[in-house]
C-alpha cells in the first residue's frame, strides 16, 4: 500500500498501480476499479483503502508538479516570465495561493538540484 509523501530525506514507495480501466466500463456510473465485483468486505476493505492511498499520493506528487511549473513560470530569468497573478489565472487559483506555490516549488527545486532532479515516481 502507499504511504503519505516522505520528508525530503526519505525514499518514496510507490503507490499501488492505479489501472486504467476500459471504456466502456468507466461509462458505467456504478463500475470503479472493479470494486462492486468484490464480494467479501475485507478484500473490499483492503483494496479501496489501497486505491484511496494511491489516489492520495498521485494528488501529493501532481501538487509537487504544479508548484515545479509554477516556479519555473515565474523564474524572473525567462524573458516570457508569468505573474503570480497570471499564473493564478491559468491554474485557477488566488493570487496568495499561487505566490506560495511558486515558493514551494522553488524549494522543491533547490533540494532536487542536489539529487539529480526531481523523482519520476
Amino acid at each position: 500500500m502507499a504511504e503519505p509523501t516522505p520528508r525530503r530525506n526519505e525514499p518514496r514507495l510507490r503507490p499501488a498501480p492505479l489501472l486504467f480501466e476500459p471504456a466502456e466500463a468507466a461509462a458505467d456510473p456504478e463500475h470503479f476499479f472493479d470494486l462492486e465485483s468484490i464480494d467479501d468486505p475485507g478484500a473490499l476493505l483492503a483494496r479501496s483503502t489501497e486505491l484511496a492511498q494511491a489516489f492520495r499520493a498521485a494528488a501529493d506528487r501532481a501538487v509537487e508538479y504544479q508548484a515545479m511549473a509554477a516556479a519555473q513560470l515565474a523564474d524572473p530569468r525567462r524573458f516570457d516570465r508569468l505573474t503570480p497573478a497570471d499564473i493564478a489565472e491559468r491554474a485557477e487559483w488566488t493570487e496568495d495561493y499561487a505566490k506560495k506555490m511558486v515558493e514551494y516549488g522553488q524549494r522543491l527545486m533547490r533540494g532536487a538540484e542536489g539529487a539529480g532532479g526531481p523523482d519520476p515516481v
